[in-house]
This record gives structure tokens, C-alpha cells and sequence, in this order.
């Protein structure tokens, strides 16, 4: 049975794993002990390891034929730290991996003004957790290029699932942009995230990006209303967007800075994916029985 190393240990790794056992021998970084019990549960063997501390990460050389690299980078600085460190690290290894799979982020592009956006778009990241992103895709890419390693690469919007909404906001009143002023954004539940990597990790092609979201378009605010609806909130109100300079924290602004359509052709006719989830309306109904389940 081959041998698979998931790195960054989240919520979207813990939905690929049951779709992984039946196939390979799992094996996650962990850096806390308290990941450990619930792995094991899993059916998963926890590698204690630290990207921000490379002396730790001998131990992954030339451990799995197939690597998932799903961990963010760093909080600051232009270049990914974690994914250079764990690139040296498996380029020592004397029988590399055979395929990597790497979750990025459609942040990539920058702003497109709402333009209609495929892989073949040059990037043109903006943001300082985008260029991050940005370096990684690049090194990743070179070693894939350079070891003979096939990498693939998921560019992610925004992620959502029944424990992954943002009602809070809704709860707090936080407003979103008029029609006129509003952005166009992008999603992918997370359920069929986990598809998704499933699907690149048996299909997809070396050195190849795929844009990983669902059917839907539209607007940022659009997206608030149907979840506002879908759960009996009231909708946010909307503001211009100098209004939401002074109410809405910069992170938030910085969604509402950028502006695309992601097309998902590709990644439908390469990877064969058939969405669970392929318009936001059929995620929230699905989160909305849950949460009603579970009250």
C-alpha cells in the first residue's frame, strides 16, 4: 500500500481521510500532542514535525510516495518559509515523492475587475498573504519541474460547510457593499474541496493549476443575503464602500477589494468532477438541515 503525508492537519484534511484510508497508508504532521488521539481514531499515524522548525522535519525524508500540502504560510514576510523548508526537505531524500497535491488560493489573480478568470491568467497577487501563496506555487512548481515530481495545484476561493458559515457576522449586523459598489466572489463547500483532492491526487496533471470552485456567480453581498435567508437572519444592509472603510475590520475590506469570476472547466474536464454542492444554494440547504439536526 503506498504511503501518503498530509501536511497542515485542518478541517479539509479531516474530510479527505476517510476518502484516502481504503487506498493508502496515512500519515499527518502534527505539533501537538493533543492532534495525536483523534488521528489514531482516524486511522491516521501521526509524524511530530514543525515547519517553522526545519531541524524537525528529517524525519519526513523519504517517507511517502504521495504528499498533500494543505498548511498556510507564515504570518508575514513575501516568501512561504514553510513550503521552502519542506521542499529542502524532500529533495534530500534518495527516492523522492511521487505526486505532491498543494491547496493555494484564487487570491493569486488579484483583481480582475469581475472578469471572467481561467488558469491560463497571469497572477498578479496583491495582498501579502497572496504573494506568500504565490512564492509557494512558484518553488513548488520548480521542484516538481527540476525532481520529476508531479505537482498539481488547487487554487481555493472561499470555503464553506455547515460549521463554516458566517452567521456571526450576520448576528452582528456588519455591512456589505451596495449592488453598484459590490464584488463578485467565489466558493467551493467543503465537502466537495475534499473531492476535489481526491480526484487531482488520481488525475490530475504534473505542473497543472486547477481553479477548485463550485457553479455559482455572484456578488459578495448576494452570497450574505442567501445564507441571511437560508437561516432566518436578517440580511446585511449595504453601505457604499466608503461607508465600509470606517465599519468593516481590513481583512474583510480586503475581500471586498478584489473582484472575479473563476472558471472551473478545466478541473471538471480533467479531474472529472461532478459536484455534490454545485450552487450555494444547494450547500445551504444541506448546512442548514445539519445545523438543524444538531440543535
Amino acid at each position: 500500500m503506498k504511503r501518503l503525508l498530509i501536511i497542515g492537519c485542518g478541517d479539509i484534511a479531516r474530510r479527505v481521510i476517510p476518502l484516502l484510508n481504503p487506498h493508502y497508508r496515512v500519515y499527518a504532521v502534527v505539533r501537538s500532542k493533543n492532534q495525536v488521539a483523534e488521528l489514531r481514531t482516524l486511522g491516521v499515524t501521526p509524524i511530530f514535525a514543525d515547519l517553522d522548525e526545519p531541524q524537525t522535519l528529517k524525519r519526513l525524508t523519504g517517507l511517502a510516495n504521495i504528499v498533500l500540502h494543505f498548511a498556510p504560510p507564515q504570518e508575514s514576510g513575501p516568501h512561504d518559509r514553510r513550503t521552502r523548508a519542506l521542499v529542502s526537505t524532500l529533495a534530500k531524500a534518495k527516492i523522492l515523492p511521487q505526486r505532491l497535491i498543494y491547496i493555494s488560493t484564487s487570491g493569486v489573480y488579484g483583481n480582475c475587475n469581475g472578469e471572467i478568470v481561467s488558469e491560463t491568467r497571469a497572477t498578479h497577487p496583491q495582498t501579502p498573504r497572496a504573494l506568500r501563496r504565490a512564492d509557494a506555487e512558484a518553488v513548488l512548481r520548480r521542484f516538481g519541474q527540476r525532481s520529476n515530481v508531479a505537482v498539481s495545484i488547487l487554487r481555493v476561493p472561499g470555503i464553506y460547510a455547515a460549521d463554516r458559515l458566517s452567521l456571526d457576522r450576520l448576528r452582528r449586523g456588519d455591512p456589505v457593499l451596495l449592488r453598484n459598489e459590490d464584488v463578485y466572489t467565489n466558493h467551493i463547500h467543503a465537502d466537495d474541496l475534499a473531492a476535489i483532492v481526491l480526484a487531482a491526487l488520481w488525475a490530475g496533471r504534473s505542473g497543472r493549476v486547477y481553479n477548485a470552485v463550485d457553479d455559482s456567480d455572484q456578488k459578495m453581498g448576494d452570497y450574505f443575503d442567501e445564507i441571511a435567508d437560508a437561516f432566518g437572519l436578517p440580511r446585511a444592509p449595504r453601505v457604499s464602500r466608503a461607508e465600509a472603510q470606517t465599519r468593516l475590520t481590513p481583512a474583510m475590506l480586503s475581500f471586498m477589494g478584489e473582484s472575479r469570476r473563476l472558471k472551473n472547466t478545466r478541473m471538471k474536464r480533467e479531474l472529472n468532477v461532478r459536484l455534490r454542492y454545485p450552487k450555494i444554494a444547494d450547500g445551504l440547504a444541506a448546512a442548514r438541515q445539519n445545523v438543524m439536526q444538531h440543535k
